[in-house]
């Protein structure tokens, strides 16, 4: 298998890259765990938005895609106008769309934006914003450095 190590300097540019793309008001932001949560605390910072939660999901086994995505730790968006969701990757879409299904029908009030660093054009949803097309395995510096250095 194929695999790119993506850095924090590639990551920071991609966040720069994102919030140059983003043309929606949104008062919250809302990481999908693991992924998605480095961005959400830096986009927070960035936007000076302290509303800033996690929503969990399990796709995957290492690289292997599980049969059903699982969503839990839903965030109560009751005192939001409109959420920005942030992940890594939108690889089959699964989970956005699982994610956006249960915030839409508990929230239905609430706009949802969605933002992704990586985006496969194969996916079942596009997010509203990305920046990059994965073209193999892509290695993220929040996955690996610890391990390296520890072992």
């Amino acid at each position: 298998m194929i695999k790119h190590y993506y850095s924090y300097e590639e990551f920071r540019e991609d966040l720069k890259a994102l919030t140059k793309k983003i043309d929606k008001p949104f008062d919250t932001i809302m990481g999908i765990s693991r992924g998605g949560l480095s961005m959400a605390q830096m986009f927070g910072e960035y936007y000076d938005i302290r509303k800033v939660y996690a929503i969990n999901s399990i796709g995957y086994d290492d690289t292997r895609k599980l049969d059903e995505v699982k969503i839990f730790n839903i965030p109560d968006l009751s005192e939001t106008k409109a959420v920005l969701i942030v992940d890594d990757i939108v690889d089959s879409g699964d989970t956005m769309v699982k994610i956006l299904d249960i915030l839409k029908a508990k929230y239905p009030n609430v706009m949802l934006y969605t933002a992704s660093i990586f985006y496969k054009k194969s996916a079942k949803i596009a997010p509203d914003w990305f920046v990059k097309e994965p073209l193999c395995w892509i290695e993220f510096f929040w996955t690996v450095d610890l391990k390296e250095e520890n072992e």
